[in-house]
């Protein structure tokens, strides 16, 4: 398996998708390094040589942001809004959608597992 920028990229699959399994490269962007490299997108990960991978891991440093410093700025611009308490920052602190879906249904995802609520007894 190639090493790019530290993380192992699947060998059997086509370069194109291959690129896909680094945080922050989907298929766009994964076919502008190829095409920046002048490399095939129908050839196999493992059929890239040493050079090729260097050139590769180069152009990821210097060009985009990807995997440890993409987390990273995701995870300040959200510290950022909960620390300015913003509308979309409180939502964040309290586990909920934070772009304008309903909650009354639906949000299991951002809400969790339901907590079952007893009827109360008059």
């Amino acid at each position: 398996m190639p090493r790019v920028i530290g993380i192992d990229i699947p060998d059997n699959k086509r370069l194109e998708v291959s690129l896909t399994y680094l945080y922050g490269v989907g298929r766009k962007l994964s076919n502008q390094i190829i095409e920046k490299l002048g490399l095939s997108k129908d050839m196999r990960a493992k059929e890239l040589n040493e050079d090729d991978i260097a050139r590769l891991n180069a152009i990821l440093q210097s060009e985009y942001i990807v995997e440890g410093d993409l987390r990273r700025q995701i995870q300040g611009n959200i510290k950022r809004l909960v620390g300015i308490q913003c509308y979309r920052g409180i939502r964040h602190r309290l586990g909920l959608p934070v772009r304008g879906q309903r909650t009354r249904t639906n949000a299991r995802t951002r809400k969790g597992k339901r907590k079952t609520v007893a009827n109360k007894k008059i």
